[in-house]
């Protein structure tokens, strides 16, 4: 069980400010009178001593309160510009932000929670004591911040007044992390002390680059105080490092929906989407994968966009599941972004009128270029290296991309084409009628599967496998990715699987208000599907078949063939789909896709079945479907062979 504020609170402990008497003196010596008028307005008293114990400890030359009015923000942005953070590019409203070369994505050898002697954690999360982590922050956070400009703002994660959302309190030195924090989050100065105390609570969050060095990333640290709610962040200015509203704060979203609102809530690294079906009928999704999986592109494949990367879950009075995005704007990766795969995105990208911070992709007189954007590579440019020009080798002789694989574009949801920001910031949420899990898996799972019941369902999510990605510095090889959100599970993994198998079994959803829970992969290859090479079984816009044939059987509109591993689509339900987007679906492209392979399957069920029984107290029922499922491939194995076309179940 998680117990908040047990323990030293270390910002409270390095800063020295116990009270408000103690706030408001750092307030009179650190604020002018235009930011002190500003902070006046906030009455929260634990959320000023946390604001003044950053100030006491970081000890900056002066602080700047962002209330989210316009004149607020644009000083954020110029403030950036002056500090060299960002620079302008040609288009309007676009700037380019470049991390340093060891600062490319999430430090994940360098990332620890903060824990209480005795805490069970999840055996995939790298801790930190309390003790040692104070040390370090004694050490090298007072006067972080000295010659730079303390910017404090007061966020909601999700639309104000949401059952699931929750404000929060970022910290930085960095204007770029601000602006940043504008685009993709919901200011809420004038509504933050109404959300604390409605949800009894508020994240807290503090960062400073310090002198943003190469020789100081060894030195980073990315702490996260699942006790306080508090992060801290060094030495690095990568976004997933420190814009901490997001990652950071998701991790303490899943903690207390995990400990605190069992049967209530969920906290997901998930998309949210619509898709329209016949009649117009409006069915929205909402889908686990990792980062590399084809999150983005299936969220905005939808009709009706809300979400691409986090998402808040409840179940109303009602018994209908409701979501809703803590985000308002998208920190999205932009290899293989382009006209075909992502045509909405692409118009914001490439078109006018839309705010753009770009990151490490080539600057070329001003446009940005990237990895499989379409266009002709440019011969030469600026990146987060510094000069790049074609043919330019590293000192292995290995060809340098032109942009990083972890290159980002951050810009407003609503700009998107088929966003649908009237129901993003609906506080009551969409109701979700399906929930999906993808990995990267080149030779096992179908395109397109559906859990039988809720516990199966459960397993899709928990049996994730994916590649190591670009999003994390010092990972490799191939990982388990139980519902993609392993690497954000604070907790024992056996406590965040209990408050699945609670929720999606809850009593409080009906028969017709139960979500249908499935499996996605995007990743079969020809090779490993009894023909040759390496080239992929589908593309990008194969993604619009998969959903609809997902929304038709969610609506009861069509029927599946009952299979070990759950429903799979019939042949004759694909062909339609896939001529709406203006492709033939030859019958021997879907007997590679959807025959069942049960030796290979067998061997993935036999992996997870190994990697969870080292973990303590995982849910029983977990192991007896994984036997289950085992046992009937088997069986269908001693009948059919080792490869199962969908005609002899049918």
């Amino acid at each position: 069980m998680l117990e908040l504020k047990k323990g030293d609170e270390i910002l409270a402990v390095v800063g020295g400010i116990a009270n408000i008497a103690g706030a408001q003196k750092v307030f009179s010596e650190y604020l002018d009178s235009d930011n002190s008028k500003k902070l006046a307005l906030i009455k929260n008293e634990e959320a000023l001593i946390k604001v003044a114990n950053a100030i006491a400890m970081c000890r900056p030359d002066s602080v700047f309160v962002n209330t989210g009015s316009a004149d607020d923000v644009q000083w954020i942005r110029e403030y950036s510009l002056r500090q060299g953070e960002e620079k302008k590019l040609a288009k309007p409203g676009h700037t380019i932000h470049f991390d340093l070369p060891e600062d490319q994505a999430r430090l994940v050898n360098q990332t620890f929670y903060i824990i209480n002697e005795g805490e069970k954690m999840s055996s995939l999360a790298k801790t930190i004591l309390r003790p040692d982590a104070t040390e370090y922050v004694k050490k090298f956070m007072p006067g972080i911040m000295q010659g730079m400009t303390l910017i404090v703002g007061f966020y909601s994660r999700g639309p104000v007044g949401a059952e699931a959302a929750f404000p929060a309190i970022e910290i930085s030195s960095s204007g770029y992390v601000l602006h940043s924090a504008e685009i993709l989050y919901r200011n809420c100065f004038r509504d933050f002390d109404a959300e604390a105390q409605r949800t009894g609570l508020f994240f807290t969050n503090v960062h400073s680059q310090g002198t943003n060095t190469s020789a100081d990333v060894p030195n980073a640290r990315i702490f996260m105080d699942r006790s306080w709610m508090t992060t801290f962040a060094t030495f690095c200015t990568y976004a997933g490092n420190t814009l901490l509203l997001k990652k950071g704060n998701h991790r303490f979203s899943v903690d207390y929906a995990t400990y605190y609102k069992l049967e209530q809530q969920l906290s997901e690294h998930m998309f949210i989407t619509g898709m329209t079906g016949p009649g117009g009928r409006k069915t929205f999704f909402a889908g686990a994968a990792p980062s590399g999986c084809g999150k983005t592109t299936t969220a905005m494949v939808g009709t009706d966009f809300i979400g691409d990367d986090l998402a808040q879950f409840w179940i109303d009075e009602a018994g209908v599941l409701r979501a809703i995005n803590p985000e308002k704007g998208i920190f999205g990766i932009v290899e293989d972004v382009n006209h075909d795969g992502d045509p909405y995105l692409m118009q914001c990208l490439r078109g006018e009128g839309t705010e753009v911070i770009w990151s490490n992709v080539l600057i070329t007189d001003g446009v940005p270029n990237w990895v499989g954007n379409g266009d002709a590579v440019p011969d030469k440019g600026i990146n987060f290296q510094g000069e790049w020009f074609k043919g330019k080798t590293d000192k292995n002789g290995n060809p340098v991309p032109m942009s990083h694989k972890n290159s980002r574009c951050t810009l407003v949801a609503s700009a998107i084409a088929n966003h649908a920001t009237e129901l993003s910031e609906d506080p009551k949420g969409v109701p979700v009628k399906v929930i999906t899990y993808s990995g990267r898996d080149a030779d096992t799972m179908p395109p397109v599967w559906v859990a039988k019941n809720a516990n199966e369902g459960v397993a899709i999510g928990a049996s994730i496998v994916s590649k190591a990605t670009a999003t994390e510095v010092g990972a490799t090889g191939v990982n388990r990715q139980p519902w993609a959100n392993a690497p954000f599970i604070p907790g024992a993994l056996a406590d965040y699987m209990v408050a699945q198998f609670t929720f999606f079994n809850s009593n409080k959803f009906s028969k017709a208000t139960r979500p249908i829970m499935a499996g996605l992969n995007y990743f079969l290859t020809y090779g490993n599907r009894g023909g040759e090479g390496n080239k992929l079984l589908g593309e990008k816009k194969d993604v619009r078949v998969w959903l609809g044939w997902l929304e038709l059987f969610a609506n009861g509109d069509v029927q599946a063939i009952t299979t070990p591993i759950g429903y799979l689509p019939k042949y004759q339900d694909l062909v339609p789909l896939f001529k709406a987007i203006n492709k033939e679906y030859p019958q021997s492209l879907y007997d590679m896709q959807f025959s069942l392979y049960v030796d290979k399957i067998v061997d993935r069920l036999e992996l997870q079945k190994q990697a969870y029984s080292k973990e303590p107290d995982i849910p029983a029922i977990l192991f007896e479907i994984y036997q289950n499922q085992t046992k009937e491939l088997l069986e269908l194995k001693e009948k059919f062979g080792p490869v199962i076309a969908m005609d002899n179940l049918i």
